[in-house]
């Protein structure tokens, strides 16, 4: 069984989730630790809990996801796995970095390109890459069906969605994103997004007003 721990982390609060199993096997998504405070609150976690990371995951390589991606990489010697369209805002994040009022020293490539209904595993369990472009290129969601849950990055938060007037931005695609890979979920699929509280499918199917279709698919 999957635990999902969350962390709010940078001035934008984004989450930082640290997956794990009963085998202690852990994957960091979108780590966005800013400073020293954040970062050991980080390590405690994992320290406590003797966790060994195996993989760093982005959701999406907009700045506020990836501000810690080159420390912990280095710090837990992990490879970066994320959709290759992101290769563009990984490569320009030093100076998105300093637009967005934060400071990146060294940036961390990709080492692994995730793609559409590849399974990714760690310890005893795996998650299932969903593509879901429209807030930025290369936005992934991962789904677990055994253990009910998809993170959804900056896909679909609670009574909300990402923005889409950042580079690549697109409202249309966005909401096919939504409709077509994660609203044919099961309703009661717990929703872990990019930043905020977490919801359910069926709720957001309901509840949303951006993309709210008031019944389940069929």
């Amino acid at each position: 069984m999957i635990s999902v721990k969350r962390f709010p982390f940078n001035p934008y609060q984004v989450n930082t989730y640290v997956l794990h199993d009963e085998t202690g096997k852990c994957i960091i998504i979108d780590p966005g630790m800013d400073g020293a405070e954040e970062i050991a609150e980080f390590e405690n976690y994992l320290e406590t809990n003797n966790l060994s990371p195996v993989m760093l995951v982005n959701t999406h390589a907009h700045i506020d996801h990836i501000i810690a991606n080159h420390y912990v990489s280095e710090k837990y010697g992990i490879s970066l796995a994320a959709h290759s369209d992101s290769t563009g805002f990984i490569e320009n994040a030093v100076v998105y970095a300093s637009s967005f009022g934060l400071e990146m020293a060294d940036v961390k490539s990709i080492d692994e390109f995730l793609v559409d209904n590849q399974h990714m595993e760690f310890g005893n369990s795996k998650l299932k890459i969903l593509e879901t472009p429209g807030h930025a290129d290369g936005s992934i969601c991962l789904y677990s069906e055994e253990d009910n849950f998809v993170i959804t990055g900056d896909v679909l938060f609670r009574e909300s969605i990402g923005r889409t007037d950042l580079k690549t931005g697109d409202y249309d695609l966005l909401q096919k994103s939504i409709w077509e890979k994660l609203f044919v979920l099961p309703d009661n699929t717990n929703v872990y997004p990019g930043h905020g509280p977490s919801t359910n499918i069926g709720f957001e199917k309901v509840h949303n007003p951006f993309v709210a279709i008031g019944k389940e698919l069929d």
